[in-house]
């Protein structure tokens, strides 16, 4: 397996170098909403340690990560009136990873609507900060 490349788009999210629309963070994690969203609130939750996937982190820095994301998936929920939530977390090429710094989607689901295609689209900025100021008010 490749090494853990700090250069890569979510270590300089860490880092203050890339801009990110933020919705949690603690001592262990940042969690924030993806850009290119599969469903409304689509939400990135990466852990603030160098991991490149669940293969390379820690046990104790992967809980946090689990935390988080079962903390925004009850966010959600409320947040987009959501009907269900999808989890997933991907590892090496092979099994569709394509940002190499550990992460865990968290989608909220309607009834009968697909997932948009992976990075099919950019979200309009006015509605990546509606849905965070959402998502931030249901952790509240």
């Amino acid at each position: 397996m490749p090494a853990y490349d700090p250069q890569n788009p979510f270590a300089k999210i860490l880092r203050g170098e890339f801009p990110c629309y933020k919705v949690y963070e603690n001592e262990y994690v940042l969690a924030f909403l993806d850009i290119m969203p599969r469903s409304t609130g689509h939400t990135l939750v990466i852990p603030k340690a160098p991991a490149r996937n669940i293969l390379d982190i820690s046990p104790d820095d992967y809980a946090h990560v689990a935390r988080a994301a079962h903390k925004i998936a009850a966010a959600a929920m409320k947040a987009f009136q959501a009907d269900g939530i999808t989890v997933q977390q991907f590892n090496e090429p092979a099994g569709g990873q394509v940002v190499f710094h550990l992460h865990m989607h968290v989608m909220p689901r309607q009834d009968g609507v697909a997932l948009l295609p992976p990075a099919s689209r950019k979200e309009d900025v006015k509605v990546l900060e509606d849905n965070a100021t959402k998502l931030i008010a249901a952790l509240g």
